[in-house]
Parts: structure tokens; C-alpha cells; sequence
């Protein structure tokens, strides 16, 4: 998936860690506990006891004894045994030197809750932090935080956190992992509402500032975990594109659904760019691209998080998004199928077998028709929805069942949980108002019994969506298989090119670069003097292009330094002049090598095609509607680098502007396949020479008609600086 990407943990190869023992530790020491629950360490080892941890717990204090009835160890050195798991609880001041004597004493695992250190923005807290990263590299401590709110193992009954969320019994163990940097918005948007919506969890962590262990390494921890069924996210910051990609193939190897929260999506990604590509490329766009790419979907909220989970965890794929819905109100089909459209679900009509099985078992006044109005005569039928929805789940038309309640009897409701349960296909139930015969019957109770049940319409319909497109990802994954190096690259000969150079190339050195990659060439010449242009323009026998060639010019058009259609050795000289004398007025200090002199490419659409080097996500190759209105337009589509054919049309049919390449009005289509392979030919480029290139721009790519290939019209690459 591109180079690896480099951050302030190191690089990405790093061993994968066992955090068996960080979760379900056998004896767990807390470095800080006190007394009572005004403190934090006196609230953090009273949720641990109270939560029912039945291994060894040792308080460290020099100034108690005894801590809640349990012996307190003046340090760490004092401890009568090993902890697997220490927590710390000291000034930002003295951390460093307390996880040194841990590492000392051999505790493999640490979390510190401290506060102070990068999240400060000051340059000494995160000095402090990166001593903390340093020394767990050096040492073999793994820690997490710093300013993290520790973590939950309802599987296990172990918490080592002072949130209140777990106040009061413990609550039974699920099938859903939450992973957070964040202590609040994991362990109360996410993790409480979970459970207050009847779904189970089996682990929770807030893993803070991230110094050591990072979100990717507990997402590694849920992934092998048997119990957990869906992995929930919140992340602020992603450590490693690269490592999250490893992570995800994994994920899907065992088909278990990752839902990521990203938070910042409104920080500014763009940044003074000499191409195109990088003045376009969004941080927020690419990571929604890279997301997709991965099969994580995207949650926008906390609530949408709680939704997916809700029905993903029931571990049933669609198989497209052919929906079939059964409902006593009208006005509510309605709305579902408004807002389901919206997102792109149908409601095919039955199979003729389907119709004659509702026939049989629906009143005179229902419908066999989808959505399939049952009508309030279905009062007094206890078997009813049961089996409309079991005889609706056999149409091979239906990919996924949606029955909306809105007030009705706990038999119906109850049909429904039942039927969840036994019909292959996915279900979600959705609920918008009450049970009408018994108050104390409710959607939680239906949610714990493992039915997917939803109060609001456009959360349900989403829920469907997104299992749907889980789905597809798993079978498009399975069908593509490995990515295909194309043939007619030559990487070598792109490497001496790259090789010692910085910064922006030239016109004619970057399309060599590309040359090397099995893109087209263009006729060509360098002018250095009038008659040099003459001559070259004479020599095409055909209408000319004539642009600046500099280093310090990219954008030619802005500075009025390219003239088109140039025909006849008068019309070049005054062309090469007029050029020379438009780039010095532009930039007096640019160096100039002289005029490119080149063919004119036939009609075709315009598009772009470009690579970024991305913090996060490494080579990320860009197409979209290209020309001089790129950045007003902005219709554009993103992947990690590589890709290979089929995910570079789909890259092209998430494009507005896409049907302008089918065809429209009468125009002949475009050669799609020539644009699809100068995308996946790009792409390897991007991905072979991540670290050497920080910008490719290839725009405008003009797309002939269909069998008459594409022309590169300009092309820019931007060499990255040595680090």
C-alpha cells in the first residue's frame, strides 16, 4: 500500500505486541492509589474492586499501609511480586523516572494517566512525551497514555478507569470492542450508549496521547479477540495508513467490521502546492477514500457508531441493497423508502411465489406489494408478521428485511426478535414509538437478545447501507485477489531520472519520468532561440503547442506563457518571443531553459491525474475532471497507491462528470481503458517512489475517442526533498 509511513512512534514495522495480559492481568499494581473517592487514585482502585477484578491487586503509597483493606507497598521495588500491569498516577514531572523503575522491575505493561505532555502544546510536555516513547523502545515497557482514562474488560472483570460509566453492577459482557483516544467520547458517547442501547461490550480503551501503544495495536487485540464481532473507533489521529491497512486485511479475513470515527475532518489538509494534485488534495478527502479502500466504514458521529453496531454485529452480509418492508403505517414506509433512496437502497417488487404466499396469509385490505402494508387487521394475528417476513426473506429479489412497529403488542414485537434469528438474510427492526400493552417492554430488551433494532428511520436505513457495502467489500476483495504489476515498466530507468533531483522538474524531464512507466509520449523539442522554434514547429508539418519550460513556472497559463495552434515559422517566432518576454514580466528571477515546442493532442475530455505523498496514508493517486477549473470543480476521487483496474473505474464512477466518458448528447464515448490504465500505471509509480516524490500532476490528460488512447498534455513532478 505504498511506502511506510514514519511517525513519532517510528516506523510501521514494528512487531505486532500480545496485550493478553494488559487487558487480563494476573496481579495489577497502582502506583498512586489513595484513599476514598475525592482523588483519582482513590477512584480508580475503588472501580477496579468494585467492579469484581479477582486477581492481586497492589496499591503503592509511602503513605498508607493499607488501602480499602488491602496492603500498600511503599514503591515499586517494594512490591512482593511482578505486576503484569501497572497503572501510574504521579505529576507529569516524575513519570519518566517511575515507568524507568517499572522497566526495571521487569512490568511488562503500563498505562499512565497523567496529564501535562503533548496535549499541553508546550515544547516541554511533549519533550517529556517523546522521553516516554524512547524509553519504552529502549526498554520493552509497553505503555499507554499518557493522559489517557485507562480501559474496560467486561469479559474479564477488569477496569483499571475512573469513569463513572461503570458505576453500579457490572454490566454483562458483549460482542462489541470499543478503541478511543479519547477517555470521554469512548467511554460515555460510545461505550454507555452502546449498553444503554442493549448492546454488549466486550472491551473499552482510552488510550490518550498515545506515546507507545496507539489505537492500531488494541484494533490488532480486538481483531484476534473470538468474542468481540464489531470494533468500534474513535480516533483523532491515525498513527500508521500503512499499519491501518495491515489491520483491516485482517479484519476481513475473519469478516469483522471496523467502524471509525475520525475526528479533525475540518483541519486544513491543503498547504502551498506547486501542482494541481497538491493544492486539491484534503487531508479529510483522501482519508475517506483510504477508509472506503479498506472496507472501515465511516461513522460521522457517536450515535451513527452505536447505530452500525446495532446491526453489523449480527455478522450478515447483504447481498446487494434490496430491501423489503413490512408496516402497519403508511407514512412510515414512506419515509424509509425517501431516506432509504436517498442512500441509494430499493424496494424491488416480489417474485411471483412470494406474492402468492403474502396472498394466503394477508386480510383483504393489506398489500402483497412492497413495502407491504398490513393494515391494522393484523391485530388479533399473532403469527402474522412472522410469517410475512420469513416468506419475504426466501424472494431471491431481497437482499435485507426492514419491518417497521411503530405502537404495537409485545406478540408482534416478539415475532419479529424471533424471526431475526432464524431467517438467513440481515434484519433490522425499526421501532419508533412504544410497546401498547405492556410499558415496561423495550427496545433495549429486544437490542439484548442480539435482533438489530432502530428508533429512528434514517439510522436504520444507514445501518443497511453500510452492511451492504461490507459486504460487496468482501466479495469484491475476495474476487480481485493481488494486484497486478503492469507490464512495460521500466522502474530503473524512472529511478535514474528521480535520482538527485529536488523540487520541481521540467515539463519534458517529468514526462520522461513517465515515458518510464508505459505512459504515452508526445512529439517534442526544446527551443532555445526563435528560429530554433521555427524550425521544430516546421518540422511537425502540423498545428503546434509552445509553452514556458522552467523550473520556477509551473503554472503556465497564469503566467501567459503558452500559445496553441501555431502554425508557419513566422507564427513561431513571434509565438517564442512573445512567451520569453510573458515569463520574465511574471517571474523576473526564473531561471529559463528556453520554449517547449510540441505537438497538439487531439480532442478529448480533460481530466486529471495526480499522486500526493500523504502524512498518514502514504502514495495516494488522484483522477478527476481536469483543466483549468480543477479547484472549482473539484470533482475527484481518491485511492491509496497501488491500484489496480478495477478499483481505477471505480475511481472513475464515483465522478460526477463520468457520464462526459460514456457519452452524452450524442458525443462518441471516451477510451476509458486508456485512462484506466494511465491511472494504475500512475499509481505503481506513486507507490514505488513514495518517499522520492512529493507531487505528480498530469493535467490536463486529454481522453480521446474510444481506441484512440489519451495525451498527455502537461505533466509536473515534484521531486521530494532529501530528509
Amino acid at each position: 500500500m505504498g511506502s511506510p509511513n514514519t511517525t513519532a512512534q517510528g516506523t510501521t514495522t514494528r512487531p505486532k505486541v500480545d496485550l493478553k495480559h494488559f487487558f487480563n492481568p494476573r496481579r495489577v499494581a497502582l502506583l498512586g492509589a489513595t484513599e476514598g473517592n475525592s482523588r483519582f487514585g482513590g477512584k480508580c482502585l475503588g472501580r477496579m474492586i468494585d467492579f469484581g477484578y479477582q486477581g492481586r491487586i497492589l496499591p503503592i503509597n509511602p503513605k498508607y499501609t493499607e488501602l480499602r483493606g488491602l496492603p500498600c507497598y511503599p514503591s515499586i521495588a517494594d512490591l512482593p511480586e511482578v505486576p503484569d500491569h501497572i497503572g501510574v498516577i504521579v505529576p507529569a514531572d516524575g513519570v519518566l523516572a517511575k515507568l524507568q523503575e517499572c522497566a526495571d522491575a521487569g512490568i511488562p505493561f503500563a498505562t499512565v494517566y497523567s496529564g501535562g505532555f503533548a496535549e499541553a502544546g508546550t515544547d516541554k510536555g511533549r519533550a517529556m512525551q517523546a522521553e516516554i516513547t524512547a524509553l519504552a523502545r529502549r526498554t520493552g515497557l509497553r505503555v499507554m497514555g499518557p493522559n489517557c482514562n485507562g480501559m474496560i474488560n467486561f469479559r474479564d472483570a477488569f477496569a483499571m478507569t475512573t469513569t463513572a460509566t461503570i458505576a453500579g453492577p457490572r454490566k454483562p459482557a458483549g460482542d462489541v470492542a470499543v478503541v478511543s483516544q479519547s477517555g470521554g467520547v469512548g467511554q460515555v458517547n460510545t461505550m454507555w450508549r452502546c449498553q444503554a442501547a442493549g448492546i454488549g461490550v466486550t472491551y473499552e480503551v482510552s488510550c490518550g496521547n498515545s506515546a507507545d501503544l496507539d489505537v492500531i495495536d488494541f484494533l490488532e487485540f480486538m481483531i484476534d479477540d473470538e468474542a468481540t464481532k464489531v470494533v468500534l473507533m474513535v480516533v483523532e489521529t491515525i498513527p500508521s495508513g500503512e499499519r491501518l491497512a495491515a489491520a483491516a486485511a485482517r479484519a476481513a479475513d475473519v469478516e469483522k467490521p471496523i467502524v471509525m470515527l475520525k475526528l479533525g475532518r475540518t483541519e486544513a489538509g491543503g498547504k502551498a502546492a506547486a501542482s494541481h494534485t497538491g493544492a486539491v488534495m484534503g487531508s479529510d478527502d483522501v482519508c475517506d477514500a483510504a477508509l472506503r479502500q479498506l472496507g472501515i466504514i465511516r461513522a460521522m458521529d457517536t450515535s451513527e457508531l452505536v447505530d452500525q453496531a446495532m446491526l453489523l454485529r449480527q455478522r450478515r452480509w447483504p447481498r446487494g441493497t434490496r430491501i423489503a418492508t413490512t408496516t402497519a403505517s403508511g407514512g412510515n414506509a414512506v419515509l424509509l423508502v425517501d431516506l432509504g433512496s436517498s442512500l441509494g437502497l430499493t424496494w424491488p417488487q416480489y417474485d411471483d411465489a412470494t406474492r402468492a404466499k403474502l396472498a394466503e396469509v394477508l386480510p383483504a385490505l393489506g398489500s402483497n406489494s412492497n413495502p407491504t402494508d398490513v393494515t391494522n387487521v393484523a391485530i388479533g394475528r399473532p403469527d402474522i408478521y412472522q410469517t410475512c417476513i420469513q416468506a419475504i426473506a426466501q424472494d431471491d429479489n431481497i437482499d435485507a428485511v426492514i419491518p417497521i412497529f411503530t405502537m404495537s403488542a409485545t406478540t408482534d414485537l416478539q415475532q419479529a426478535t424471533t424471526v431475526a434469528g432464524q431467517i438467513d438474510k440481515p434484519m433490522a427492526i425499526l421501532w419508533t414509538g412504544g410497546c401498547s400493552n405492556d410499558p415496561s417492554f423495550t427496545p433495549e430488551q429486544v437490542a439484548a437478545t442480539g435482533a438489530p433494532v432502530f428508533r429512528d428511520t434514517y439510522a436504520c436505513a444507514k445501518a443497511v447501507k453500510s452492511a451492504a457495502f461490507y459486504g460487496a467489500y468482501l466479495r469484491d476483495r475476495k474476487a480481485r485477489g493481488p494486484l497486478a504489476r503492469p507490464g512495460g515498466i521500466d522502474k530503473d530507468a524512472a529511478a535514474r531520472l528521480l535520482s538527485g533531483s529536488a523540487g520541481t522538474l521540467t515539463e519534458r524531464a517529468s514526462r520522461e519520468v513517465l515515458a518510464a512507466y508505459g505512459l504515452p509520449r508526445m512529439r517534442e523539442g526544446l527551443a532555445t532561440t526563435a528560429e530554433e522554434a521555427a524550425n521544430l514547429v516546421a518540422g511537425f508539418g502540423a498545428p503546434a503547442a509552445m509553452k514556458i519550460e522552467s523550473p520556477d513556472i509551473p503554472h503556465k497559463t497564469e503566467a501567459k506563457a503558452i500559445r496553441l495552434g501555431v502554425e508557419g515559422a513566422d507564427a513561431a517566432r513571434i509565438a517564442f518571443d512573445g512567451i520569453m518576454a510573458a515569463a520574465k514580466a511574471y517571474r523576473p528571477d526564473a531561471q529559463l531553459n528556453g520554449v517547449l515546442v510540441q505537438e497538439m493532442a487531439p480532442e478529448g475530455l480533460e481530466m486529471v491525474v495526480g499522486i500526493v505523498s500523504d502524512p498518514t496514508f502514504g502514495a495516494v493517486v488522484m483522477v478527476g475532471a481536469g483543466g483549468i477549473h480543477i479547484e472549482v470543480l473539484r470533482d475527484l476521487s481518491y485511492r491509496m497507491a497501488p491500484v489496480g483496474p478495477d478499483e481505477a473505474r471505480s475511481m472513475l464512477q464515483e465522478l460526477r462528470t463520468y457520464p462526459l466518458l460514456t457519452g452524452v448528447r450524442g458525443e462518441k464515448p471516451k477510451d476509458i481503458d486508456a485512462l484506466v490504465d494511465a491511472i494504475v500505471r500512475l499509481s505503481w509509480l506513486g507507490a514505488d517512489f513514495a518517499g522520492q516524490i512529493a507531487e505528480l500532476d498530469v493535467n490536463p490528460l486529454r481522453v480521446c475517442e474510444a481506441g484512440k488512447g489519451i495525451r498527455i498534455v502537461d505533466a509536473l513532478v515534484v521531486a521530494a526533498e532529501a530528509p
